[in-house]
């Protein structure tokens, strides 16, 4: 049996599928514990952090620009489509886009292994912004949303399963580096809206989707560049395909786009119902990988304790992402609408709305970072943490309510700034720690199969977002932020309750 110094001492991922043992040794330099040449971590981490800043930017770009193009009139350049059509579609790329992590889960655990998913997944990316460009009309969106799910899904899964490479499990220092490399996220999130929003107001809605697939390719050219600063274990591939295994998994994604195809021709689904049909496709998937890891026998019962206390860590994922992602359906709608965006003479572009947030988290990342790593054993437990992220987003709904009920666009610019820094601190509370700790709580065997399953978690939310947004309209809007905010403070309480029992199921793992 072969371990790694990135892992404890049992079985790992290297171990061959058939039980037999493994007699490789560790690789050189494989042993990060004493690199703190990037902030007081791994270096490898400062390329982790470039790539998934470019991926964002090209990501956030695009997504903050495609919700006004779906429902802008063709005078305006867009497609002039329904509201509820819009936000719908958007909803259910959100939900594709963390669906695509189960996909890119299994791609790294069997076939590439995690570094080279990650690269071929950013390239994907990269051509779904070129479609999106160079292709007009709906066919554009089909194709380059596509592209950008399915290539955006496997650069999560594997960025996220890199940055986990780098720390042993029980690492103190692991979640503070996701909090560093989650602020290269939120630095992506902060300019990519403000440019796309830019150049779409100055030269149209195509310039701004090619805009998005400039900074991939500058993600791409650094990553190349670092790609000798990873670990060898970056690059295994834990359970490889026998001969032949490939077969099923290929006949079921042709059968699968078929039934999709078949389903649109017949008017089944339409982009009114799509988000929907993406939320239930996400929770069955999710139940049926869920019932994989409490089942398999190669799964410890230290290991099944510990995927049991992350349901309902799960469920409080959920809750945050279907109302933290709302920014990209009612927010945007809010934005577009009912704020007042006139500074000085001068119209703000409604995307830039989308780029404070993600300004709160690359100020408080670092704080947060250093809190964490000072407090030590101390922090507060990760159910707690969720419960504040949970929380804190219905919290930030309720701060809609004075606003509520006005008509055209009344509410100041600084009311919208206040709402967006309680969505920033609720997230530093949750996505950070909710990446750090699906490296950490899953079996060895199927740690990539855990990440996607916490992105499965934002998959749902993001589809729920979408649905969710069907029941906006400024004429009830209190009663839609008000009935959410108080949903959300209820269930974090219910985990508060929890959060003892979560404790001592997660057997060692913090």
């Amino acid at each position: 049996m072969t371990t790694t110094p990135g892992s404890p001492d049992g079985p790992t991922a290297d171990d061959p599928a058939d039980g037999s043992v493994a007699t490789s040794t560790p690789h050189a330099g494989e042993d990060f514990s004493a690199d703190r040449r990037f902030f007081g971590h791994p270096l490898a981490l400062a390329n982790l952090f470039s790539v998934e800043l470019w991926e964002r930017f090209s990501f956030y770009g695009m997504q903050a620009v495609m919700t006004l193009y779906l429902y802008y009139s063709v005078t305006q350049g867009g497609l002039a489509l329904d509201k509820g059509e819009a936000t719908s579609i958007i909803g259910a790329y959100g939900g594709m886009v963390y669906l695509a992590c189960v996909a890119g889960a299994w791609i790294a655990d069997r076939v590439l292994g995690a570094e080279r998913t990650l690269f071929f997944a950013a390239c994907t990316v990269m051509l779904g912004h070129i479609a999106l460009a160079l292709i007009p009309g709906l066919g554009g969106v089909a194709v380059g949303l596509v592209l950008v799910a399915f290539g955006s899904g496997g650069v999560k899964t594997a960025a996220t399963a890199v940055v986990g490479s780098l720390y042993r499990r029980d690492d103190p220092r692991a979640d503070a580096g996701f909090s560093i490399f989650y602020m290269g996220v939120n630095i992506g999130a902060l300019v990519g809206p403000l440019l796309t929003g830019l150049t779409r107001q100055t030269l149209g809605f195509h310039f701004a989707f090619g805009l998005a697939a400039v900074g991939m390719a500058i993600g791409l050219g650094i990553y190349v560049t670092g790609r000798r600063n990873l670990p060898v274990t970056a690059s295994t591939v834990p359970n490889p395909l026998t001969p032949g295994a490939w077969i099923r998994p290929v006949v079921g994604v042709v059968v699968a786009a078929v039934v999709v195809v078949l389903l649109f021709v017949f008017g089944v689904l339409t982009p009114d119902n799509l988000s929907t049909a993406v939320a239930i496709v996400v929770a069955l998937i999710a139940l049926g990988l869920f019932v994989l890891l409490l089942t398999n026998g190669r799964v410890t019962a230290d290991e099944r304790s510990r995927v049991r206390s992350f349901i309902p860590l799960w469920l409080a994922s959920v809750v945050f992402w279907s109302l933290f992602q709302q920014q990209f359906t009612v927010v945007e709608l809010y934005a577009d609408e009912r704020l007042n965006r006139v500074l000085g003479g001068w119209e703000m572009p409604t995307e830039w709305v989308n780029s404070l947030e993600p300004f709160f988290v690359i100020v408080l990342a670092p704080l947060f970072a250093l809190m964490w790593t000072k407090l030590g054993t101390r922090a507060p437990s990760t159910p707690i943490k969720f419960a504040l992220g949970a929380g804190g987003m219905g919290v930030a709904f309720l701060l809609f309510l004075p606003w509520a009920g006005g008509s055209g666009p009344t509410t100041p610019v600084l009311a919208i700034v206040l709402i967006m820094l309680v969505f920033a601190l609720a997230e530093l509370n949750l996505s950070p720690v909710g990446l750090s700790l699906s490296t950490r709580i899953g079996p060895e065997l199927f740690r990539s199969q855990t990440i996607a399953l916490y992105y499965l978690s934002v998959s749902l939310g993001s589809a729920l977002a979408g649905t969710l947004a069907d029941y906006y309209d400024p004429s009830v809007e209190g009663t839609y932020f008000s009935t959410l905010g108080i949903v959300a403070l209820v269930l974090a309480g219910v985990l508060v309750l929890l959060a003892p029992w979560v404790r001592r199921a997660m057997r060692g793992v913090r």
